[in-house]
């Protein structure tokens, strides 16, 4: 592996062609919406609150929730932090997806407008600066691209100007191709596939720095385990790690040590250092986490270690 050149965490950058300009870190929104099913623990309202506010007290200017986190909590929460403000920071950026109906499943147009004004209304905001199509894996792809589909309604709240950019996020990386090559997004979310453990979404990377497009990488920690260990958190992608990938993360984790670098720190660098990646998306639950994670970025990694973790 090359040697990586770690882009200052603090300095923003142009977030593709949308004209604004976002820090290299992004806070990851999903757990503040409490979702111990997904994440195998709970964030109570008053440490969510005290994160957004580390948050906008701090040099990262990138916020990242979504609808359908915690069925509109993390909205809500983030809402909630906004209002203290007074609004929206200047300079901040705080992005969010429409999403299919929780209970039925229902991705259709209709629900896509809802979708959007819920977000607005929790979010306590009068437009979207950002936000992305959500987890179309979950759905007809033919119906939501098709005419008067999720997609269709999407676009329109763009043209009226409730949403200023959009986007599209979600999981396989060939069907994330698939609308990415639509022409209709000037940022793409890939999330969990693009880890020191997992390096699928490499063909999208590709794809989206030909068209122009802004890569924003989710979860360099795979859910968890590349910061906790997987002795203390033995998942990946939401859900219990096969074996194999255990004994790679404690391998992984050896080398680190042995170079007296944390697992986390080489993790999210390895995001961080590949210049296709505009913004990694990092979950943060904890007030002290947003410090932490500067630290974190800053850490020196010799390129013996990242040859040696490629290997692995």
């Amino acid at each position: 592996m090359a040697a990586r050149s770690i882009p200052d965490p603090t300095i923003r950058r142009p977030l593709g062609r949308t004209g604004l300009d976002v820090t290299p870190i992004c806070l990851g929104g999903a757990a503040l919406g409490d979702m111990p099913d997904t994440f195998a623990y709970s964030v109570p309202e008053d440490r969510a609150l005290a994160t957004v506010r580390a948050l906008f007290a701090s040099p990262i200017n990138f916020v990242d929730t979504a609808s359908a986190y915690g069925d509109g909590e993390s909205e809500r929460r983030i809402g909630l932090a906004i209002r203290e403000r007074g609004g929206v920071p200047a300079g901040y950026v705080v992005a969010t997806k429409a999403d299919r109906d929780q209970a039925t499943g229902d991705f259709g147009a209709a629900q896509m407008r809802r979708s959007v004004e819920r977000s607005l209304r929790l979010l306590g905001i009068d437009r979207l600066q950002l936000c992305y199509l959500h987890d179309p894996e979950y759905g007809n792809v033919d119906e939501i691209v098709g005419p008067g589909g999720a997609l269709e309604v999407l676009r329109q709240l763009t043209a009226e100007g409730v949403i200023k950019h959009l986007g599209i996020a979600g999981g396989p990386i060939d069907l994330m191709i698939r609308f990415v090559e639509l022409g209709c997004f000037e940022a793409v979310i890939t999330h969990n596939r693009f880890t020191l453990l997992n390096r699928s979404a490499e063909p999208l990377l590709e794809l989206a720095q030909r068209l122009g497009l802004a890569v924003v990488n989710a979860a360099p920690y795979g859910s968890g385990m590349l910061a906790k260990g997987p002795t203390a958190y033995p998942r990946y992608m939401y859900d219990t790690a096969s074996a194999s990938l255990v004994e790679r993360a404690h391998r992984m984790e050896a080398a680190c040590s042995r170079h007296d670098v944390p697992l986390a720190a080489a993790a999210l660098q390895f995001s961080l250092g590949d210049p296709r990646v505009t913004s990694t998306i990092v979950g943060m639950t904890r007030p002290e986490r947003v410090e932490e994670t500067l630290r974190l970025a800053c850490v020196p990694v010799p390129d013996e270690l990242w040859s040696e973790l490629a290997t692995i």
